[in-house]
Parts: structure tokens; sequence; C-alpha cells
């Protein structure tokens, strides 16, 4: 087959509309399973503060009958602190791309810009809240920084050869261990010590690969397939335990080698200043917009929840 002689081709017209759709796809996760899952309460300083309190250690409590009353002694409340952190997106659209172009899959430039970076800063607020980092008291040149999630829970913790759980209260991060596979003996191991400390865990929360390491666990189950729509359920997405059933949710924020074991009523989303716009000064043909939030972590009760670090 050849076309006919002089017929006209795409190939060579000049002036053809471009096609481009009016939709703009993204890929880019979004979701933030620990900053959308704990409580959230304001921050009134820089440094916020708050109170633990244990409970004098059972015992066999025995009186004799008719003896006087003597004082027992008093648990003091211990007080805690993070820093605020304080994580900014800012953003520069000259003004003739603001009035004088036509952009396919938004009518206004700076406000679809601004929600990317909202999206951008929720990310970025997954990310230092589920870290191990310490706290960064800051000064004029030195920004401040607050005490992630893996520098937080010291007391439950199953460890690679060589690690060390965090000290919160000298403000040291845990050392990384020599990696190991993740196993349902270590989970369980530390669900165990947090049921022993009081905690009542609630949520698994894991990298990815360690969800897919999860999902073969085998506990007492048996897997069956469904046979009348040909599938096969491979997901483990609830663990019930000998201390409660927790649900179990990937994380793509966290680090890969750790896998959290947490009460989530007991870490809270502090905020000092809550995500906000602000306009800054005009100093040429543009404008500019700047986001900020400025928030912490508040530990409750680290001894609630548990962590197995150094994963492979």
């Amino acid at each position: 087959m050849a076309i006919p002689t002089n017929a006209q081709t795409t190939y060579a017209t000049i002036g053809n509309r471009e096609d481009l759709s009016n939709i703009i796809y993204k890929i880019s996760p979004t979701k933030t399973p620990f900053l959308s899952g704990i409580a959230k309460v304001p921050a009134d300083n820089t440094l916020h503060e708050w109170q633990t309190q244990e409970l004098a250690a059972a015992a066999n409590n025995t009186a004799i009958e008719g003896d006087d009353a003597v004082a027992t002694a008093v648990t003091a409340t211990v007080r805690l602190n993070n820093r605020a952190q304080i994580s900014t997106k800012t953003i520069a659209i000259t003004g003739t791309q603001i009035s004088g172009m036509n952009p396919a899959g938004r009518k206004n430039e700076m406000a679809y810009q601004l929600s990317l970076k909202g999206e951008e800063i929720k990310r970025d607020m997954e990310f230092a809240l589920t870290q191990n980092t310490v706290t960064i008291t800051g000064n004029a040149t030195t920004a401040r920084q607050l005490r992630g999630l893996e520098g937080w829970i010291a007391t439950n913790s199953s460890l690679g050869a060589g690690g060390a759980a965090p000290n919160y209260g000298t403000n040291t991060a845990p050392t990384d261990g020599t990696a190991r596979a993740f196993t349902e003996a270590q989970l369980k191991s530390v669900l165990q010590l947090c049921y022993n400390e009081g905690g009542d865990p609630d949520t698994i929360m894991v990298s990815g690969s360690n969800k897919q390491t999860f999902s073969t666990f085998t506990g007492n189950s048996t897997r069956f397939d469904k046979g009348e729509d040909k599938s096969l359920t491979a997901a483990v997405d609830v663990y019930v335990s000998d201390f409660g059933t927790l649900k179990v949710i990937p994380n793509r924020f966290q680090r890969i080698r750790t896998a959290f074991v947490l009460q989530m009523d007991m870490w809270a989303l502090a905020t000092q200043r809550p995500l906000f716009t602000k306009e800054l000064g005009v100093t040429g043909d543009s404008e500019k917009r700047e986001l900020i939030v400025e928030y912490t972590l508040e530990a409750r009760q680290e001894k609630s929840s548990g962590v197995v670090r150094d994963l492979t």
C-alpha cells in the first residue's frame, strides 16, 4: 500500500495544534500514617513540655489489724520535653507566568504550586516525626530540631548485634546494630515487653519490604485461596496477638530497618504554628509565598510502645 501522490501528511504539515491533556498525573506518595493517626495538641513554646506518671510496683500488700496508718512513698512525675521544629517551602512565580500564560491542567499556577508544596511539607513532617533524631536547641545560625519516634522508644526494643536503644534523658540517639531478617519471634518479644510495662499497642508500622515479610508470618493461621474467583489472599493487615489485636500499616517515610509497635494514643503532634501561607514582600517581577509549620512530637509514655530495630 502507498499513499496517493502529493497527499499531505501530518509529518509535513506546519501548524497543527498540540494535543496536551488537561489532567496532571501525580505518582509521588502522600499517605502519612503516623502523622494522620496520632492526636493533635497545641504547643505554647518552642520547648514543649509534658509530664508522665508511673504507679509503684505491685506488691503483696498486707496490714496489721488495728495498726496506725503510715504514709507510703509518693512517686513523683517525670517532666519531659521536645523542641519545636520549623518546616518551610517557598514559591516564587514570575508575573508573566501568573498573568500572561494559560497553563494546562490548572487554572491558577500559584494555587496549584501551593497545593503541591503543602503535600510536600506533610511528607516532610511524617519523615521528621519517625526518624532516629535527637533534639537540637538551635540558635541564630542553627535550626531547631525535634526528637523523632525512634529517638524516644527506649524501653521495649529488639536489637541487632551491637545495637543500642536511645537515651532521651541524655539526648542520645539509638545506635544501629547488625541488620537481621524480621521474624515473628522478634515481634512477639516486643509485644510482651510492652505488655509487661503496661502498654496496649494497637498498630504495627513497617516499611514496604518488611510489610511483605510480615505477611509471611504464619501465627496460628492457615491460608486459603478463593477458588471461585481464582484469588489468593497473601497480605496480613490485622495481627491478633496474645495481648490484643493490632493493625499492620506500611509507611514509606520511616526507616526501612525499623518496625514500630505503637499505642497510638500515647503519641501526639504538638503544633505551635499550624501550617499557614505567608505572602512575602515583592522584590521584582514575581510573587512569592512561603508555607510554614512549627511542630514537635509529644511522647506521652514511650513505655507503651516498642520497636524491632536493625532489620534488613
